[in-house]
């Protein structure tokens, strides 16, 4: 007996719809871009100290704690681990002799950097490879869409 053929289906314009395809792509992409950091890259939760860190400038620990919303000790083991692997540093604070002060390393920027730049070349890879001028043109009109959707 042969195989059924696929039925071909319109893709559901429906908001609900929508949410949980564009959530599904976002974790597929997100992992497959984990996939070209090296085995050492940052957790989560040590990212997101890590970029707070490099966006905002140097702050405490309970500083950084209360930007990402976490307690300030659960925010020292983060603070322990990126300091062990040479990504941030501490230094006394000038009004605060008490209080250390922690920012980016040089050292930590440059390994940061290495692996946006080795991730951003597979997706540019792919881009090339897998899309066509005209999908790339179709791609380039979803990121104003994204925007919109982004911004609120």
């Amino acid at each position: 007996m042969a195989a059924m053929p696929e039925l071909s289906r319109e893709p559901s314009t429906s908001p609900a719809t929508l949410a949980t395809e564009l959530r599904f792509l976002m974790s597929k992409l997100r992992r497959r871009l984990r996939e070209q950091a090296d085995a050492g890259d940052l957790t989560p939760s040590q990212a997101t100290a890590w970029k707070r860190l490099e966006r905002d400038g140097p702050m405490t620990v309970t500083a950084l704690a209360r930007a990402e919303g976490v307690r300030p000790q659960s925010m020292g083991a983060t603070v322990t681990a990126l300091e062990a692997a040479g990504l941030i540093e501490r230094a006394p604070d000038a009004a605060d002799g008490r209080q250390s002060m922690l920012s980016v390393s040089a050292g930590g920027r440059a390994r940061v950097e290495a692996g946006r730049a080795v991730r951003q070349d597979w997706l540019a890879r792919r881009i090339e490879c897998r899309l066509d001028p005209s999908e790339r043109d179709v791609l380039a009109q979803a990121f104003a869409l994204l925007d919109r959707i982004a911004d609120g």
